[in-house]
């Protein structure tokens, strides 16, 4: 009889949808951005695509400056929906040069705890917003919402 109340609270558990919380992405300039920032649902955090654009719109000027900027603007991100470098779990990067990877890993494994490193994919692309020399979106695993 236990077994059987276990299994059906399981599944009721199971059968809810994960509560879903938008992060809106700040307007530039006055006008709206056609995306979130990021979008958690239930203990997942799905971080949109980043490049290093500075706060005052501008693209600094090399593949080691635009890395720390998306980094930086990436952790804020983290920040606002209550989470941090640690709770990444996967990164898909993407590079328009592939020869700039050494330079973009220089950057890119201070920010996270020592031995924690999330899983990554990577790939060359054929252009990015803005003229970016990298871009990168992120997904972390946060404590179960309330």
């Amino acid at each position: 009889m236990q077994m059987t109340a276990f299994l059906a609270v399981a599944a009721a558990a199971a059968a809810a949808p994960a509560p879903v919380e938008h992060f809106p992405a700040a307007a530039r300039d006055g006008t709206p951005r056609p995306f979130s920032e990021a979008v958690r649902v239930g203990d997942m955090l799905y971080l949109s695509g980043q490049i290093g654009i500075a706060p005052d719109g501008t693209l600094p000027d090399g593949i080691e400056a635009q890395t720390r900027q998306m980094m930086e603007n990436i952790g804020a991100t983290l920040v606002r929906a209550g989470a941090g470098w640690g709770d990444v779990v996967h990164c898909l990067v993407m590079l328009e040069d592939m020869a700039e990877w050494a330079q973009f890993n220089r950057i890119y494994v201070p920010y996270f705890p020592a031995g924690r490193l999330p899983a990554r994919s990577a790939f060359g692309a054929d252009g990015l917003a803005l003229g970016a020399r990298v871009e990168m979106e992120c997904k972390a695993r946060l404590a179960p919402a309330r």
